[in-house]
């Protein structure tokens, strides 16, 4: 029987597309890039409902959820035993300002923790991608939350296309 949380994170998990993980991770920052690359400024001030975030809040909601995963694979790979904490989305989203910046500085700001998560992952010696930490209160491999990178990315893709784009096409 799966728990929640493994619940939760097999909503992600399922919509990686491979079993190469890490090509994924390229192209769906590549994506990600691509998509964000043909919104005007104002495009991206964008929110398909009420309370709903921005395109800018949501790019760089995906970069600030990336960090947190990225601190969270390295503390694991490295044998970090203490607890991870969560984070709460709303907050950070709420306290990013993202929309007083430029579209081409949250875009470059993307592009590079892309990078920075492509190099992490390549890097590490495979042996500690099984490594078992605790984060937000849950037992979790190294290797799945690089693999959540990708499935988050791709959730909000989805909804960049479904509820996003129409509306501004």
């Amino acid at each position: 029987m799966m728990t929640d949380f493994q619940k939760y994170i097999q909503r992600y998990l399922d919509l990686i597309p491979s079993e190469n993980w890490p090509e994924e991770l390229k192209k769906s920052g590549d994506k990600t890039a691509d998509v964000y690359s043909k919104l005007s400024e104002e495009q991206s001030h964008f929110a398909y409902a009420e309370g709903k975030w921005t395109l800018k809040e949501l790019l760089l909601h995906l970069s600030d959820t990336e960090r947190v995963f990225q601190y969270r694979i390295l503390a694991i790979a490295r044998g970090d035993k203490n607890e991870l904490p969560g984070f709460d989305e709303e907050n950070y989203a709420r306290n990013s300002y993202a929309n007083k910046r430029s579209l081409s500085s949250l875009l470059e700001e993307y592009r590079l923790v892309r990078k920075s998560s492509q190099i992490l992952l390549a890097t590490l010696n495979p042996s500690v991608l099984n490594n078992i930490g605790t984060a937000n209160g849950n037992q979790i491999v190294a290797e799945t939350i690089g693999k959540l990178i990708v499935g988050h990315n791709l959730h909000h893709l989805n909804i960049i296309e479904e509820r996003y784009l129409p509306e501004l096409l």
